[in-house]
């Protein structure tokens, strides 16, 4: 069998490119043996072998592949001989000679394809299951993805793989992610992308597609108790406690909708913004239970003259217009800080330590090593100049709180991307008019009867506590004697007449 080979190899390596072909499919394929079976026996794991593994020898191979019958060819060219009589030359009589079955040649050819055909599919397999694993996602192209591999680790969907939300179901989906992921490639050799990377919207697939596998609607029901706490910056870092009581129903099961009726079957809302942020909204429209729309337009928008473009760039809302960052969640610095010190990561018993840790994290810094050296420079510092006694005693606390900040900084802050703090902003909640509900729930937004969007803050949830000493402040009954008297009995009634109802 191995002389039947050799005499092949000889006779298809007419010229340097026949020889070139040869040894590079040879090559290539060993190499992929051996550097598979290190893989699978876990001796390498580095990512950027599985590229070379999985892209780079493949397309070797196939090259090599096509080397051969071009050689050939351009043999036959510069001989002026036929094919057959380039056979007699090149092969001994009884490998050319016809069978039954056909030549020894035939079936050599025969094999040699089939073998090439298996390995082919084989590879091609394990190309797709090697692009579809989150480590590629986020270190195959490090510098480009970094911020969103840091950032997918800590996520609640941490365990999800990227092509499950970023693929989608079908044929359809998986060849466009891979003509996609092509000119990534493409993008990132030639530094053809964009800094920082805009949020793919017209590339996200449809929700149905990807959150709806283990999210629905049905299961959209009831309450959800969220209590926040922040802390003043004063030099106990005093605690504030904002409790909500969010009404999370979409209204399919008990007829009482909350924050999720947006998206029940029966109602349908769309919308069009300025640009791809999704942050200027142009108009929304409302589905009505005769099946017509109710449209509000933004007279803001019309009367600064906002070129809004045209109306099929509508959207029909669904989970990701709110929940845009469920995943690269990107932290603002007070609430960082904030989680990090209810967590107990921040020692609240150092003075100051919510002031200076803020102040230290949102210096700015031109890359990673100034902003380790300038956290460290600046907490340190404070705690020697301010508090020079306890200083020494507190140097385990104090270089606890650099190392949490040195973190918070890594995950939320990417220099090398143009990302800081507040570039990916969350749409969950309404710290302002171009960022979660109030995109939409605004004065702005209007009929053509004057008709505006319900904005009331018991829609969606019961304010049991505002930046309250208390967690559950308001649900004491209040003094008649307090400013905020009128306020805390009405928010105090609301949510008990919601539990009676």
């Amino acid at each position: 069998m191995w002389r039947i080979y050799q005499n092949f190899i000889r006779g298809v390596s007419v010229n340097t490119w026949g020889k070139a072909g040869i040894i590079l499919t040879t090559s290539t394929f060993i190499t992929f043996l051996v550097l598979e079976v290190a893989r699978l026996a876990e001796i390498l794991t580095n990512q950027y072998m599985g590229l070379i593994t999985y892209m780079v020898l493949p397309l070797l191979f196939v090259i090599g592949l096509v080397l051969i019958p071009v050689a050939w060819n351009l043999y036959r060219k510069t001989t002026g001989k036929t094919t057959r009589e380039l056979l007699r030359q090149q092969f001994p009589d009884e490998e050319i000679q016809g069978r039954l079955t056909g030549s020894r040649l035939f079936l050599i050819v025969l094999g040699l394809t089939l073998v090439n055909v298996l390995f082919m599919v084989g590879v091609s397999m394990r190309t797709l299951h090697f692009m579809d694993q989150p480590r590629f996602c986020g270190n195959a192209c490090h510098q480009v993805m970094n911020p969103e591999w840091t950032t997918y680790q800590v996520s609640p969907h941490a365990r999800v793989k990227c092509v499950e939300c970023h693929v989608g179901e079908g044929i359809d989906a998986l060849i466009d992610s891979k003509l996609n992921g092509l000119y990534q490639i493409i993008s990132a050799t030639f530094h053809l992308y964009e800094q920082p990377i805009p949020t793919p919207v017209h590339q996200l697939r449809p929700a149905q597609e990807t959150c709806e596998h283990c999210h629905w609607p049905a299961k959209f029901y009831g309450n959800k108790l969220l209590p926040n706490v922040s802390y003043a910056l004063d030099s106990l870092s005093t605690p504030r406690y904002t409790t909500l009581n969010l009404k999370i129903d979409s209204g399919l099961r008990t007829g009482s909708p909350g924050i999720h009726w947006h998206i029940a079957d029966e109602n349908q809302v769309r919308y069009a913004s300025v640009g791809d942020d999704r942050r200027r909204i142009i108009w929304v429209e409302v589905r009505q239970p005769d099946g017509m729309y109710i449209r509000y337009e933004n007279t803001r928008l019309s009367q600064s003259k906002v070129q809004t473009g045209p109306d099929e760039e509508a959207r029909i809302m669904d989970c990701v217009d709110c929940h845009n960052c469920a995943t690269h969640i990107y932290e603002q610095p007070e609430r960082a800080v904030d989680e990090r010190i209810r967590l107990g990561a921040i020692p609240r018993s150092l003075p100051f330590v919510k002031r200076e840790a803020l102040s230290a994290l949102t210096n700015n810094y031109n890359s990673v090593s100034a902003a380790m050296q300038g956290i460290t420079n600046h907490m340190q510092g404070f705690y020697r100049r301010n508090f020079p006694r306890s200083f020494t005693g507190s140097m385990s606390e104090i270089d606890t709180t650099i190392t949490v900040l040195h973190s918070i900084w890594r995950r939320n802050i990417h220099p090398g991307m143009d990302i800081t703090w507040g570039t990916y902003p969350s749409h969950i909640g309404h710290p302002n008019e171009e960022t979660g509900c109030f995109r939409c729930h605004n004065k702005f937004l209007q009929t053509a009867a004057g008709q505006t969007i319900n904005d009331d803050c018991t829609l969606c949830h019961s304010l049991l506590a505002n930046q309250s000493a208390e967690p559950f402040e308001y649900l004491q009954l209040p003094d008649e004697e307090q400013p905020e008297f009128g306020l805390r009995q009405y928010l105090r009634e609301e949510f008990l007449d919601f539990f009676v109802e």
